[in-house]
């Protein structure tokens, strides 16, 4: 192969046509995958691009489209598991695109949040954003009208004013639930209540993770005719951790109300409980299964491997990245919700 022409110094979108023996407007259009022509043509610019070593110039590319070829992702914050794999799995899925993301977090609930990062948002540093909305904000409809390319996750409530992606939370704990009540539960704890009991207000809940899986788990147990003890959820504010999940299990073995099931409303909860239960010499699943959300990478290599909700995070970044990417290339969309149904990954706190 001769490339006598190429050496000692950079390859050149024109040295690629003139190897394929085409016009520089075609050599142009193969890299950018546009314009009309054969399949024989094509390859023979793709060959030149391989055989040469052509590297494409993606910050000039993407200065000649006015596109930064960054997108942001912001999240309440990087330490829980789920929010740490969601971005690992955002860049993943840009990466296939060639863009690059920049994530941030935001303080939750306070002036620096995330109502304030949707207002300061730099469309010439990232051609749009994918915001993890927390639970913690008191967001308002005129904070999702924005003028940039915007993708929400989380579960909460976006007025139909914003794409919302998000697995469906109700379903997944009633099937969470169904899948202990199936395996001879009859008296289920709940740990990772945000607030006082309160069966109306839950059933009428459209958004809150606690408060939707609270509703899955509600309905679920009146289609089984299983009678949810309000004594038996247990309250741990925000704080979903490990230790919040022992603490709260704790108080629940010393209150001497029996039960046979705990669902826990996500991994690092259901992972304190399996302490507390573990502490004071309780069978895991033989007395009292566990059920966690979210199936983090740990849950599979604890001494009792945990039964968990799949997270969906395969499909929620990927769905994301390629949504907020289609209105930066498109423009204006009707917003739309996706939404994707969960299912149990069984291990060993659940009985088979």
């Amino acid at each position: 192969m001769d490339n006598k022409i190429t050496r000692g110094r950079r390859v050149t979108l024109r040295d690629v046509a003139d190897r394929a023996g085409v016009s520089l407007k075609t050599a142009s259009n193969v890299i950018n995958k546009t314009g009309r022509m054969t399949d024989d043509t094509r390859q023979k610019v793709q060959d030149a691009i391989r055989e040469l070593g052509y590297q494409i110039n993606v910050a000039a590319r993407n200065l000649s489209r006015n596109k930064t070829g960054f997108i942001m992702l912001a999240v309440p914050s990087l330490t829980p598991p789920y929010l740490a794999e969601l971005a690992n799995r955002t860049i993943d899925a840009a990466r296939l695109h060639n863009y690059s993301v920049y994530a941030t977090t935001y303080a939750e609930g306070s002036a620096r949040g995330a109502r304030a990062l949707l207002k300061s948002f730099n469309p010439t540093i990232c051609d749009g954003m994918i915001l993890s909305m927390s639970e913690m904000e008191d967001f308002s409809q005129d904070d999702l009208e924005v003028s940039y390319p915007l993708v929400t996750l989380g579960a909460r409530t976006t007025w139909g004013l914003a794409d919302h992606v998000a697995p469906d939370d109700v379903d997944a704990a009633a099937q969470a639930t169904r899948y202990l009540i199936e395996r001879g539960s009859q008296h289920l704890a709940v740990i990772g209540s945000r607030q006082d009991f309160d069966r109306d207000s839950l059933m009428k809940a459209v958004e809150g993770n606690a408060q939707l899986r609270l509703r899955g788990i509600i309905e679920e147990c009146q289609r089984s005719q299983v009678f949810l003890d309000p004594r038996l959820i247990g309250n741990t504010g925000y704080d979903w951790t490990i230790g919040s999940g022992a603490r709260v299990t704790q108080r629940l073995i010393a209150s001497g109300l029996p039960f046979d099931g705990i669902v826990a409303l996500n991994d690092q909860l259901a992972i304190g409980a399996l302490f507390a239960l573990r502490e004071k010499g309780i069978d895991v699943p033989g007395q009292v299964q566990v059920i966690g959300f979210d199936n983090i990478e740990e849950a599979a290599y604890l001494q009792i491997p945990l039964t968990s909700m799949d997270s969906r995070l395969t499909w929620t970044a990927p769905t994301a990245v390629n949504r907020l990417l289609e209105r930066i290339n498109t423009g204006n969309l009707v917003p739309e919700n996706f939404t994707a149904q969960s299912s149990v990954v069984a291990r060993s706190t659940t009985r088979n």
